[in-house]
């Protein structure tokens, strides 16, 4: 099943009418919505549901998670990124995503749409119309007013009659509890009066049973009955809601002090966070760092804070009872401060760990963190231009080999025109928007961003900057037909940065990468196989994944050129593991296109037009129907006509579609195997 559905970390616990209403109308309708109030249940009515329902969508299900997004700007990658779209185009982002849609048939889940009701009603009216293979299941607190659009209300669980309130009670205590019983008549009365007492709400049950170890059912009952009484009648909230808020806050009178504090600041964070985080933007003041870990799991213990592993994460509904105390506290500014401070930290750490063996560790958690980044980022452009231009810069390539090629363009731009005018910050950020305006094929303006930062490095007079303009320099000519310029032109700059930089930094790998391909598109074979081997060498030593994973791709490219298609397909092969750990869409394309050539040139031509149509896929996720560098070109015509001469266009055909088809991951896997499953299939048959 294709989908990146949350897994369930707790018992369910009823919704058998809904699960049932659900089936069908996800079925027989495009679009519906569960509604209801703050923490009634509906994202894990939508987590079963889904997982319910996948298998009768041929691309299975795709979640997007909304609840981290503060604002409009990033809702479309959001929902790119859910359903595998990794633009490089300069299309608007909106058209490439109905594009990539339009003959999909999946499920897409959008959690928690309600504080950005306008712009999802926009974005499924647009997905909608143009995707007729899309169903949709929102969750919001209020409906999303679009036409055709069917409401499922999640309403409280039943607290007469059935027991799935009392059930939910008495696992989630038992959990909190391992040791709790509810075996005599007085424990089993109270438990069933909280859950008649909080209206069967599932959210305050849960916070209501964190309760239970520190005190005895009964104890709680009786707090949570004299809460009700002071502030319930008094209160001006409807009734559901006056509930869960009335929940919330007695947890948070059970709550130390400091368990309070931490509350109030771990609210700045937008997504799942781990403890390092949590210390590094919370401790301050009284709230020292090993008081950060205890409070922490204060709330751990009560249910204010969830956990799985080592992560951990607070719902929208506690999240904003804590922003409330945060705003009475005062320290809304300081703790935005903080966060910025902790993100710019991690994009520091990131880049100097780029050329390491972390590497892989250090791409995944940039793109786990980005919502977080997203958020730093603004507070940096709105408080700290210069900062804003370093952070921006640091995770800038990041950002562009996980696709994020709008959004960096968008931040990049956004920086350069806050300042300041020049320094290492602002010639990197010059380098990063060049790349990415390469990368979505805009290549006059990648030049004439390439000469403002050659420019801006020869003022700054660091290596770092120097290095980075030629490579931009390079990468440009490159791609517009110019090899020689861009080997002349590396060349120098290697030379004359050789002594002040001997150790081989990111940009001086990049820059023998360049050379590599510069080599490649002149006919110098023998020569780019020895640079070839001697980076490839250096990058191991590292355990560098991204420049290694080019030079492999180099390497197969080089021997098919010369007549050695097997060793072609194992470079092929090499690269494109190290492109799927980077999770790279548009080196993994590259990668399949010239493996397809060499499985062609070994006169495999049903499998080579299955490898290619393969990568037809992975070449629609980044938005172009093939690019490369202009020797490529001829490459796969060559793969193309020997593999229809080797089966016949009817067999070339229904391969190539067979590989399009298959699913990108699955055909990926297929591509990675050393020969085709048919014949794994057979060799077990015989033995």
């Amino acid at each position: 099943m294709v989908g990146n559905i949350p897994e369930e970390t707790a018992s369910f616990v009823g919704r058998e009418a809904e699960l049932a209403r659900l089936e069908h109308t996800l079925r027989t309708d495009r679009l519906t919505t569960l509604t209801g109030p703050g923490g009634v249940g509906k994202t894990r009515l939508a987590v079963r549901a889904a997982a319910q329902a996948a298998p009768a969508h041929r691309d299975g299900v795709r979640w997007a998670d909304l609840a981290p997004l503060q604002g409009d700007e990033l809702l479309v990658a959001t929902v790119s990124d859910a359903v595998g779209l990794s633009d490089h185009t300069l299309r608007m982002p909106i058209d490439a995503l109905c594009e990539w849609l339009s003959d999909k048939e999946l499920l897409l889940v959008l959690d928690s749409c309600e504080h950005l009701r306008p712009t999802c009603r926009h974005l499924l009216g647009e997905i909608l119309t143009t995707s007729p293979g899309l169903t949709v299941l929102a969750t919001s607190r209020q409906p999303l007013d679009i036409k055709g659009e069917q409401l499922v209300e999640v309403t409280p669980l039943p607290v007469d009659g059935a027991a799935d309130a009392l059930t939910l009670f008495r696992d989630r205590a038992r959990a909190a509890d391992p040791g709790a019983t509810f075996d005599t008549p007085c424990d089993a009365a109270a438990a069933a009066e909280i859950c008649l007492r909080l209206e069967g709400i599932p959210l305050a049950i849960e916070l209501a049973a964190g309760g239970i170890g520190r005190h005895t059912v009964e104890q709680v009952a009786a707090r949570l009955g004299s809460r009700f009484d002071v502030l319930t009648d008094a209160s001006l909230w409807p009734p559901r809601h006056r509930t869960l808020r009335t929940t919330i806050g007695w947890s948070h009178e059970l709550c130390t002090p400091l368990e309070r504090l931490l509350w109030a600041r771990l609210t700045v964070l937008r997504d799942d966070f781990d403890e390092a985080v949590a210390r590094e933007v919370c401790a301050e003041g009284p709230l020292t760092e090993d008081a950060v870990v205890t409070a922490l799991r204060g709330l751990v213990a009560k249910s204010v804070v969830g956990r799985d592993g080592e992560r951990y994460r607070m719902l929208d509904t506690i999240r904003e009872y804590g922003r409330m105390w945060l705003v009475e506290l005062g320290e809304e500014r300081a703790a935005a401060d903080r966060h910025a401070a902790c993100f710019l930290r991690l994009a520091r750490r990131a880049h100097s760990g780029w050329t390491g063996d972390d590497q892989i560790a250090w791409y995944d958690r940039i793109a786990a963190t980005h919502a977080d980044l997203c958020a730093a980022l603004e507070h940096l452009l709105a408080h700290d231009a210069p900062a804003a231009q370093e952070m921006a810069g640091r995770i800038g390539f990041f950002w562009c080999c996980c696709g994020h090629l709008p959004e960096i363009r968008r931040y990049a731009r956004r920086a350069l025109d806050a300042g300041p005018g020049e320094g290492p910050h602002r010639t990197r950020l010059l380098w990063v928007l060049g790349v990415t305006l390469m990368l979505q094929g805009d290549y006059p303006t990648a030049r004439r961003v390439g000469e403002e930062c050659s420019r801006a490095a020869a003022r700054d007079g660091t290596n770092e900057g120097i290095l980075a303009a030629a490579c931009l320099r390079g990468l440009t000519d490159l791609m517009t037909g110019r090899p020689e310029r861009s080997l002349a032109g590396i060349a120098r700059v290697l030379e004359s940065s050789e002594a002040a930089t001997p150790v081989e930094t990111a940009y001086r790998l990049r820059c023998h990468l360049i050379t590599v391909f510069a080599l490649t598109g002149l006919g110098r074979l023998e020569e780019a196989a020895e640079a070839a081997v001697v980076l490839r060498a250096a990058c191991e030593a590292r355990d560098e994944c991204w420049t290694r994973s080019y030079v492999d791709y180099q390497l197969a490219l080089i021997a098919l050129l010369q007549g050695r298609p097997e060793a072609s397909a194992a470079h092929a092969r090499s690269m494109l593991a190290g492109k799927h750990r980077l999770r790279d869409s548009f080196g993994i394309a590259l990668g399949l296109d010239v493996l397809a050539a060499a499985i062609a040139a070994q006169g495999e031509g049903a499998r080579a037009a299955r490898v290619y149509g393969t990568g037809h896929a992975y070449w629609r996720m980044v938005g172009y129907p093939q690019r490369g560098t202009p020797e490529l070109a001829p490459v796969r015509e060559a793969c193309e006509r020997q593999a229809r001469e080797a089966v016949g266009d009817d067999a070339y055909r229904r391969a190539f579609e067979q590989g399009r088809t298959d699913g990108a991951e699955a055909g990926l896997t297929e591509a990675l195997q050393t020969e085709p499953r048919t014949r794994r299939r057979d060799a077990r048959g015989r033995r």
